[in-house]
């Protein structure tokens, strides 16, 4: 262009009014034309220019919004929208310090060299160009402006300390949003300016700024483009930012431009660094305050003199070094990786085959990759773009139209908001290219009215999540230091000034989870104040109420209704607990000591009440020697000793100290020594806790459900969980040690040795399965041996015609077998333990073992002087009858009912699976190692011979003979009857009929 037009540089740092100096000068001139660098900034300046001349005579020209009046006179654009070659009176670019971006800056540095208007250009920017513009333009005027305030460092301050009107400036999307959220509950909102944002909600969010709904501001580097905020103080939460490929620190000279937002006019601004972002150094903070920077020498190009023969000349010009020294080429931008990425498209690279084609590639090539997917998906999306339009001329309204309808949705939150937002940018830049619809006017309008209706809901989402009006209201009051009002209700929903601010759960404030976790300095503040009074009522109430509000839970938790009120703490003594409260401090300290005392009276009664019969043992002063030590050591397990470790302290208690002790309740068992009363689901559920609390356990198990016989095994749980359960742990389950004890009553009369069947009753005590049985019993010690045989089914005796009844064979498959009677007692039950148990079944629904005080006369007559060490000898039991073995004739085919063993023939036999249980123990020992423990039940000799397995022989043998007993050891001495037992006299007479 001719030498002769008027071109100035107007340099000077931020806050000089070089942007308000260009507007006056384009409105001194007829047309012009002014390019800024953000889409934000040009409907800032739109909007001024507007009100000065009127919309019907001012254009608005981005990527993604054109308002072109048909009488046009001043256009409004970002520097890569503007108008080339309209004639324009005057042209101005701003910010055109930006020529050394690597992304952009070869699109200001085109607009340096090449945009002038006929009267006047103006380029607008930091003072560091200065040198680069005087050798690229040798015409250029420089104008000086100096900053009309004054900027200060003031070094860091944390967030929570940042004064009102503040700016805390980000270089991410995620550190933004993270300011933002700690602002709001600090300091009660924040707006968010970013330059991804609509103009239309960034609008939205500087007028509530503005308008002080928000005293604090959060923003990315945006903000340093010119726009015009009320700002005292901007700080920076980091020094470093991603330039798209890489993490790099910040120059100085870009510190400065958006510091420079600080002050406005003559009113004096500040700047420094928060949150993770170290102080300045003292050269960079002088630098900054002084506006003294590095010049730029070097400025990014690219070629402007394309060329469309073909794709690969384009390329090839597009990739044309510069020649002037200053100017370095410009690294590859994204429209040339499209460019070459389409390139290598077969269907593609066929249709570019002459330059108005190559012409259309390069401007499909040109659109923006807003959705910042991936550059494979931004390709894919280019090719169809450019297919139809090459082969239609046009994009199909149809295709167009499915695009943009699933962007056209107001859900989700703030991110899926923002994704719809720079999808529809996309189609919203395409709508604006000419001649690439069919109806441009109507997906003009329809894109925009897209955009605005997501812009507005990402404006009130950001609201909704960034801007606290409770917090703002509770910190004006805090700050007028006033004494403020609080309300609980009935629930414990407290509010102050009218505000729900959170719940109060028993004597702790819980802030509302809506409002977040770091509210400690302003909502919890607040609220705790108001609160104090509220306390002390609360307090009063809760020492007044009954035992029955209060509760434990099984954790070892103490529960005012549904509220947490405190914990139960291990004392000295381990019936003897203590209590921690959960008091806030803002209560005092007199409220927690009520507190305290209201639970420790609430547990010593708890305890006294459920283990009256073990803290009746404790005190019984009448015990002595081995009786008083055996009932210590009973009252240390809390009522519940496995006799396996205390097998010997068992056979040294005489009959004196036996019947002492049952006087409590205390009940000998086969496997547990125990006291019913203490089995109960509540003393249960306690002695528990107070076990896990001795055991210093981080995790309490937790009581059985009531009524249950037998509960799965819980992995993992501590040794000695499952006897303070009161259960014993037997293969995967575990056996109330009630019902154990009268299981082994059963099994007393059973040959543990040569192998017994389970009967039904002990099925039916258990409520367990056949399979469930046999684990059970393994876990107990025995033996399990499966098999299986024919099953055994009832049929219809057919009766001869002479009226005689004879048995039938035994060998048929329709067998009914008869009850079996007991043989006589043999000698070897001397080697078999004795279960003491107890006959009455107590309250609570636990069934206790026959007891060692049942009445002689309903024993057999060989078990009735059976001495106390738990080792006494029983009978052996035979399942035999010598009469049963008789024949049994075969009856004749004919006289066989319909539907019997004549269709069992046809059916086959039916099997069923039975278990063979024997003694699989030591005699001499069990698992704890300890003679006198468990033992088996019905230890006899096996009877009859030993036939095949697998055949459904059924334990005890063949033949009826009864089996004998021998043995080298002299006759155990009988022990002394007790007079005091209530059962003497009938002891004695059975003795005496021997």
């Amino acid at each position: 262009m001719a030498g002769n037009k008027r071109v100035v540089a107007v340099l000077g740092p931020t806050n000089t009014g070089k942007t308000t100096y260009a507007i006056e000068r384009m409105l001194a001139h007829r047309t012009g034309v002014i390019g800024l660098p953000l889409r934000l900034l040009a409907r800032e300046v739109y909007d001024r220019i507007v009100k000065a001349r009127g919309p019907s005579v001012v254009a608005l020209v981005t990527g993604e919004e054109r308002i072109v009046p048909p009488r046009t006179q001043y256009w409004v654009c970002t520097v890569e929208a503007m108008p080339q070659e309209i004639g324009a009176d005057f042209v101005a670019i701003d910010e055109i310090q930006l020529c050394a971006d690597p992304e952009r800056g070869h699109v200001f540095t085109d607009r340096l060299l090449r945009s002038r208007g006929l009267h006047e250009t103006l380029f607008m920017g930091a003072d560091t160009m200065r040198g680069t513009i005087a050798a690229l333009v040798p015409e250029v005027d420089f104008m000086r402006r100096d900053r009309m305030s004054e900027l200060v460092y003031s070094g860091q301050k944390k967030i929570s300390r940042m004064k009102p009107r503040s700016a805390i400036v980000g270089f991410s999307v995620e550190n933004v949003y993270a300011i933002a959220e700690l602002i709001r509950r600090q300091k009660g909102g924040a707006a968010v300016v970013m330059g991804a944002l609509s103009p239309r909600t960034r609008n939205a969010q500087v007028e509530m700024y503005q308008n002080g709904e928000v005293d604090y501001l959060v923003a990315t580097d945006a903000i340093g483009m010119g726009l015009n905020l009320d700002v005292d103080h901007v700080a920076f939460s980091a020094l470093s930012k991603f330039d798209g490929r890489r993490m790099r620190p910040l120059a100085p000279n870009e510190l400065a431009q958006i510091a420079g937002r600080a002050g406005r006019g003559f009113k004096s601004g500040t700047f420094g660094t928060t949150g993770d972002a170290p102080a300045l150094d003292d050269g960079v903070a002088r630098a900054i305050m002084d506006h003294n920077f590095t010049p730029q020498n070097k400025v990014n190009w690219r070629n402007h003199a394309l060329q469309f023969g073909t794709v690969d000349r384009l390329i090839q010009s597009l990739e044309m070094p510069p020649e002037d020294q200053r100017l370095v080429r410009a690294r590859e931008s994204d429209d040339l990786k499209a460019l070459k990425s389409l390139a290598q498209m077969d269907e593609v690279f066929a249709r570019a085959s002459d330059p108005t084609s190559v012409r259309l590639l390069w401007d499909v090539c040109r659109i923006p990759d807003f959705r910042g997917i991936s550059h494979a998906e931004h390709a894919g999306l280019l090719e169809t773009i450019f297919n139809d339009l090459h082969q239609r001329g046009f994009i199909p309204d149809d295709w167009l139209a499915r695009q943009i309808k699933r962007i056209d949705r107001t859900d989700g939150d703030i991110d899926a908001l923002s994704k719809r937002l720079a999808f529809i940018r996309t189609w919203t830049y395409v709508a604006q290219r000419k001649g690439w619809t069919k109806d441009e006017s109507h997906w003009r309008d329809t894109t925009r009215v897209v955009e605005d209706r997501l812009s507005d809901a990402l404006h009130e989402r950001l609201t909704q999540r960034f801007v606290d009006r409770r917090t703002s209201v509770l910190l004006r009051r805090l700050g007028q230091k006033e004494a403020m009002v609080a309300d609980v209700n009935e629930t414990g929903e407290v509010t102050v000034e009218g505000e729900f601010v959170g719940k109060l759960d028993g004597f702790r404030f819980r802030v509302d989870k809506g409002a977040g976790a770091a509210e400690d300095k302003t909502v919890k503040t607040a609220a705790l104040q108001a609160l104090a009074p509220q306390f002390h009522l609360r307090a009063d109430r809760f020492y007044n109420a009954p035992d029955t509000e209060i509760d434990f839970t099984e954790q070892g938790g103490l529960m005012w209704g549904s509220a947490a009120v405190g914990k139960l703490v291990a004392g000295a003594d381990a019936l003897k607990p203590q209590v921690e409260v959960f008091v806030d401090d803002i209560a005092g300290p007199e409220v927690a000591e009520k507190v305290k005392r209201r639970l420790q009276h609430f547990i010593d009664r708890k305890v006294a009440a459920l283990f009256e019969p073990l803290l009746g043992l404790g005190k019984d002063e009448t015990l002595t020697g081995l009786a008083r030590g055996f009932a210590f050591q009973l009252v240390e397990s809390f009522g519940i000793l496995p006799r396996a470790q205390v097998a010997e302290d068992v056979k040294s208690l005489d009959q004196d100290a036996r019947g002492a002790l049952r006087k409590h309740g205390i009940r000998f068992g086969q496997f547990t020594i125990f006291m019913p009363l203490m089995l109960k689901p509540a003393p249960t559920r306690l002695r528990l806790v107070l076990w896990s609390l001795s055991k210093g356990l981080n995790e309490f198990p937790e009581s059985p459900p009531p009524g249950l016989v037998t509960i799965p095994v819980e992995s993992g749980a501590p040794e000695g969980a499952d006897t303070m359960s009161g259960y014993r742990n037997a293969g995967k389950r575990a056996i109330r040690i009630d019902m154990l004890e009268r299981l082994a009553d059963m099994l007393r009369a059973e040959d543990s040795r040569g192998g017994f069947e389970a009967k039904p009753d002990m099925l039916s005590i258990t409520g367990m399965t056949l399979e469930q049985f046999a684990d059970l019993m393994e876990g107990l010690g025995y033996k399990a041996e499966k098999d299986e045989r024919t099953k055994v089914k009832p049929v219809d005796v057919v009766m001869p015609k002479d009226g005689s009844h004879d048995a039938m064979d035994p060998s048929a498959d329709n067998v009914v077998p008869e009850k079996v009677a007991p043989d006589a007692v043999t000698d070897d039950a001397a080697d078999r333990p004795i279960m003491d148990v107890a006959a009455e079944e107590p309250a609570g629904g636990i069934i206790e073992t026959p007891s060692d005080e049942t009445n002689p006369a309903d024993r057999p007559a060989d078990v009735a002087d059976i001495p106390d060490d738990g080792i006494a000898p029983i009978a052996d039991v035979s399942a035999e009858d010598p009469e049963v073995d008789a024949a049994i004739p075969e009856v004749p085919a004919e006289e066989i009912p319909q539907g019997t063993a004549a269709d069992a023939d046809i059916a086959g036999p039916e099997m069923e699976v039975f278990y063979t249980f024997t003694w699989a123990r030591s005699p001499r020992g069990n698992a704890g190692g300890r003679r006198g423990g468990d033992r088996p039940q019905g230890q006899g000799k096996p009877r009859g011979k030993a036939g095949p397995k697998g055949k459904g022989r059924k334990p005890g043998g063949d033949k009826p003979a009864k089996s004998q007993n021998f043995s080298a050891r002299p006759p155990r001495k009988e022990k002394q009857i007790d007079p005091d037992n209530p059962f003497a006299a009938a002891l004695m007479g059975l003795k005496d009929d021997k």
